[in-house]
């Protein structure tokens, strides 16, 4: 084979290879990089995580790409209504109240709410200590409902923010009191570091279906046929062990809940 033969063969494979990425469907999928272990960026700005490595797997189930859309959490539901993103892998809980606007599949983990606060804080009842407390909470999250409604009558006062991340920084520095949110992320985001070893959990675990839900779950439009789509892939990856896989990486026990 001749140089001109090489050069044009290899030009063709190109353009077939180029061709066949282009025509790989995607879906959209909308998160929010800032609530590890489920979503981070890593010092290269690459997203990891559970729930980034869950899409992926499902994403390859259904034979499509995945093209991750960062977004404020209190920006996934309005960006998936107007069509900027086709689903969200996030941590989202399936409550009722999200449901009035969107559908959700079947759960792909459950975990409860804890509260957290400082050891030396003197609070070990909740309800019963919560008079002048401020707790912070993620902004338009199923915490920020719960505190609202259970806590500030007691007395508390709710201070909310754009991300976890955020929080565990006010309260490491002394601006708030304590915080809610899933256990996992307290533990994974704050108690499992050096910067955390004078924080605990106080006061029982949160489960509350109205406002914790069933579980977690892939939001997509209402009516979407996604939905079923996805609850297909997960059943596949629960079952072929892939799940199990992902999970290992992240927890040691079992995150998909009774």
């Amino acid at each position: 084979m001749n140089i001109r033969s090489i050069v044009t063969t290899l030009g063709l494979a190109s353009f077939l290879a180029l061709n066949a990425h282009a025509a790989e469907p995607q879906l959209k999928l909308g998160i929010e990089a800032a609530y590890p272990p489920f979503a981070s960026k890593t010092a290269d700005n690459k997203i990891v995580g559970f729930d980034y490595d869950i899409g992926q797997a499902l994403c390859a189930e259904m034979k499509v790409q995945c093209v991750w859309k960062e977004n404020e959490f209190d920006g996934l539901i309005p960006a998936l209504k107007v069509k900027k993103v086709d689903a969200i892998i996030s941590s989202m809980s399936i409550t009722p109240e999200r449901m009035k606007s969107v559908d959700f599949t079947d759960r792909y983990y459950r975990i409860p709410a804890r509260l957290v606060v400082r050891k030396d804080s003197g609070i070990s009842e909740i309800p019963g200590q919560l008079k002048g407390l401020r707790i912070g909470v993620q902004r338009a999250t199923n915490f920020e409902r719960y505190v609202t409604d259970k806590f500030v009558p007691a007395g508390a006062t709710i201070v909310s923010y754009g991300s976890q991340n955020e929080v565990f920084l006010d309260l490491l520095g002394g601006r708030i009191d304590a915080t809610m949110a899933s256990s996992v992320a307290i533990d994974e985001g704050l108690l499992k570091k050096p910067e955390g070893k004078d924080y605990q959990f106080v006061g029982p675990a949160f489960t509350e279906e109205q406002y914790f839900g069933t579980g977690i779950g892939v939001a997509v439009r209402k009516g979407d046929p996604l939905q079923a789509r996805f609850n297909q892939a997960l059943a596949t990856i629960r079952a072929n062990g892939t799940y199990y896989k992902i999970e290992k990486k992240y927890f040691d026990f079992d995150i998909y809940g009774e």
